[in-house]
């Protein structure tokens, strides 16, 4: 017969839930730094497109 499960307690919840989060920030951090390296021109790992012309958008 089927038998209800344990509640989950709020610590272990809030564990879990602190981990998703932490998790998260770090990825958002990385994010933003790596675009501050492209948009500075810094960044030596990406290969990206450079427009040689000018900045007027026409191509």
């Amino acid at each position: 017969m089927a038998v209800p499960k344990k509640k989950t307690s709020q610590g272990k919840r809030n564990q879990r839930h602190a981990t998703w989060k932490g998790k998260a920030a770090v990825a958002a951090q990385k994010a933003l730094s790596i675009g501050k390296a492209v948009l500075s021109g810094k960044a030596q790992g990406f290969i990206y497109p450079v427009d040689e012309e000018g900045d007027d958008g026409e191509s």
